[in-house]
């Protein structure tokens, strides 16, 4: 099986230079709230911005997955925040639209309107009704694992990533088609790590994953286990600390990194890979 695979048009993977995926939320409750974008004017500006500067997927999200906030919301507010948002994106650049979402109604909408990957947080577990028509939509799929609580846990992230490949794959879900995304950040009750210690041991061991043989996306963009090792509790201070942590994550084998800075994270990515004698994408003169 080739390690490698195609977000949208954009081929990721095994001698492939590192991929980055620009993030724009359209949900208020999210933690970084100053990334969130609330008027297409608004998403679209973002989207060129982050295409100029060398994002290669745009990732919108329409309600915030992060795992300690309450922040859920109807299907129907968040299918309508990403029906604007899709098409905000679509009309202002040309590279495929990822749709942050693990609910039906979003997802469908995406589908309907062009998206060209899906990424799961849940990794399938909430989109098992609608398995045909992502199937035959031909969208890719981000695949996370999360809530490893106990023993080893590359070997927790392992066996919840094959299962939600396994998942795909029964559904006629390509391999070609399969990223997968160890979960950062959604690993917050083990029994014998603190939560940021989880994270930094995904950071520490990513390459262990590799026999999954499917390209490896990381977010560890503004998130709170940067925060805790750097006591920066405002999330526009943690910038450094995500391209330490994107630099590592390249370092340890990730194939795409998901950002809010797409400029400086492509600076960290280019070095990394210089390091290790990854392909790197031209420079932009």
């Amino acid at each position: 099986m080739s390690r490698v695979a195609k977000i949208g048009r954009v081929e990721v993977g095994e001698g492939r230079p590192v991929a980055v995926m620009g993030i724009i939320n359209v949900s208020p409750e999210s933690f970084h709230k100053s990334s969130v974008r609330r008027t297409p004017e608004e998403v679209s500006e973002a989207a060129v911005r982050m295409v100029e500067e060398g994002a290669d997927v745009i990732d919108v999200g329409g309600m915030s997955s992060a795992p300690y906030l309450d922040t859920t919301v109807p299907e129907e507010v968040e299918s309508e925040r990403v029906r604007m948002a899709i098409r905000a994106v679509r009309d202002a650049v040309d590279v495929p639209i990822s749709l942050d979402t693990y609910r039906v109604r979003p997802a469908l909408e995406g589908l309907r309107l062009g998206v060209e990957a899906i990424n799961d947080v849940y990794g399938l577990a909430h989109l098992e009704a609608i398995l045909k028509e992502i199937a035959d939509s031909g969208v890719s799929l981000v695949l996370m694992a999360r809530d490893v609580r106990e023993g080893d846990v590359i070997e927790g992230i392992r066996s919840r990533l094959r299962s939600a490949m396994r998942k795909a794959l029964s559904a006629g879900i390509g391999e070609e088609r399969i990223v997968l995304d160890p979960g950062v950040g959604f690993h917050r009750e083990h029994e014998s790590l603190k939560w940021y210690q989880v994270d930094v041991e995904i950071l520490r061991r990513l390459g262990e994953l590799r026999d999954l043989a499917r390209p490896l996306l990381v977010g560890c963009s503004m998130k709170s286990f940067i925060g805790k090792l750097t006591g920066r509790q405002a999330t526009d201070e943690r910038i450094f600390g995500s391209i330490a942590s994107e630099a590592v994550a390249v370092l340890s084998g990730a194939d795409v990194i998901r950002t809010h800075n797409p400029r400086l994270t492509l600076d960290a990515v280019r070095v990394a890979s210089a390091v290790i004698g990854r392909p790197a994408k031209p420079l932009m003169v």
